[in-house]
């Protein structure tokens, strides 16, 4: 074939966990839909599909409408690590289940995927940084990026964007209201029983809560630890587990160690990228007050209000039907208001400010468009060269994802909050 008949570059990218018959369905819609969306095959072409046994990837091939001629199936991640055809592995499998289906292909230095949490404690997470320090000293240029897509969600880019054009002066304090973690306030599905069960990893506490302190932590920078008063309770101890969607039973009643309400207090330190150029010499920093709930808010109450108070004005993000702004918070219109203290205290004061989503991330459903932004920015650095080297060297902002020794500063960050509670 002459170079010019030569199919462009894509990626070979083997997914671990895309189930057929999975409780949860975050690999077959948030992952999934950005590998065969028209943009995402310019990028990515799916080589290879990793279940808990070979039957169970032979049926999700088959599920999913996957070619079985050019989709190779395995039973087990270390298997999937020995195949040499395999460029980015995606990691969606239950949180204590990341360390042992992304070890394997990080020692073999094959790109890494995996989503958050990294893993279940700060233990785990040092298994897989110590095995990427080894697996780049010998020469392996693999990476590992962290699925904190929210930092990439159109109205927290919008929000950062009002901050570094001034809007409201320099940012004084910002505070948080949210309630979520899951649907309910103290009954959960039988498929996310162990949301209850803190030695999983996984729950309201480190995924609700966990994705938007950091998306909220990379607009107005990281709380510092010496200022930080961290407050959690477990108020509703007994949950109780609904059966399959069909019957919709109450099936069992169980007792969680997993608070379900938190305060945060501290000062953070406003990142350059967040400042006008004016204000880049002040190192002033901002209060920021954090609340949080699991389950439902008082009825017509926002689950999500994010207002940031600065010397000229005040901005307001409002999400009425969900926390999740890097996943499904949109079924109602999440909306920014901005509030100019120059123009009085009026309605004229106030206007609201526009985001929109790319014309890629309409190619795919609303819960798919955080994880694309962090894909095709990896894709796209890959294709051109730029996995390593300058590359390399950019912080996460710049480069458009978050790598493993960053997620671990966040994981451990909240690990340390939880540490006091004893449940």
């Amino acid at each position: 074939m002459s170079p010019q008949n030569e199919e462009p570059k894509t990626l070979r990218v083997a997914i671990i966990g895309l189930s057929a018959s999975a409780i949860t369905s975050w690999a077959s819609t948030a992952h999934l839909p950005n590998l065969l969306s028209p943009s995402g095959r310019t990028r990515f072409r799916i080589v290879a599909l990793c279940n808990s046994s070979l039957s169970a990837a032979h049926a999700a091939v088959a599920a999913y409408h996957l070619d079985p001629l050019t989709t190779r199936a395995y039973g087990d991640p270390e298997s999937l690590a020995r195949d040499e055809e395999v460029d980015l592995v995606l990691v969606n499998t239950r949180v204590d289940k990341h360390l042992e289906t992304a070890l394997p292909s990080v020692k073999a230095g094959r790109d890494v995927f995996v989503e958050w949490p990294v893993a279940r404690d700060q233990g785990e997470v040092e298994v897989l940084r110590q095995a990427l320090r080894q697996s780049r000293a010998a020469g392996k240029k693999g990476r590992v990026l962290v699925g904190l897509q929210g930092r990439w969600a159109p109205p927290v880019v919008r929000i950062k964007e009002l901050l570094r054009e001034g809007k409201i002066g320099r940012l004084l304090s910002s505070r948080v209201e949210a309630y979520g973690g899951s649907r309910d306030r103290e009954v959960l599905p039988v498929g996310l029983k162990y949301f209850a069960e803190r030695r999983v990893g996984g729950n309201p506490i480190t995924i609700g809560f966990g994705h938007v302190v950091d998306f909220v932590q990379s607009v107005v920078g990281d709380l510092t630890l010496e200022s930080t008063h961290a407050h959690f309770q477990l108020q509703r101890p007994d949950v109780r587990i609904r059966g399959p969607a069909q019957d919709d039973k109450i099936v069992e009643t169980i007792t969680s160690d997993v608070p379900d309400l938190l305060s945060l207090h501290g000062f953070t330190n406003i990142p350059l990228s967040s400042l006008p150029p004016n204000e880049r010499k002040n190192t002033s920093p901002a209060t920021l007050s954090f609340t949080f709930r699991r389950g439902q808010p008082f009825p017509g109450t926002p689950s999500l209000i994010w207002t940031l108070h600065g010397t000229t004005g005040e901005i307001r993000l409002v999400a009425p039907a969900g926390i999740s702004l890097q996943a499904d918070a949109y079924a109602e219109p999440v909306t920014i208001h901005l509030h100019t203290f120059a123009k009085g205290d009026g309605p004229d004061a106030v206007e609201e400010v526009k985001w929109d989503w790319t014309v890629t991330q309409r190619e795919v459903g609303v819960r798919a468009r955080g994880v694309q932004s962090v894909l095709f920015a990896f894709g796209d650095a890959v294709l051109a060269g730029g996995h390593g080297g300058e590359q390399g060297k950019k912080g996460w902002e710049e480069r458009g994802w978050v790598e493993l020794d960053e997620a671990a500063e966040r994981a451990g960050q909240i690990e340390g909050w939880l540490e006091g509670f004893k449940g």
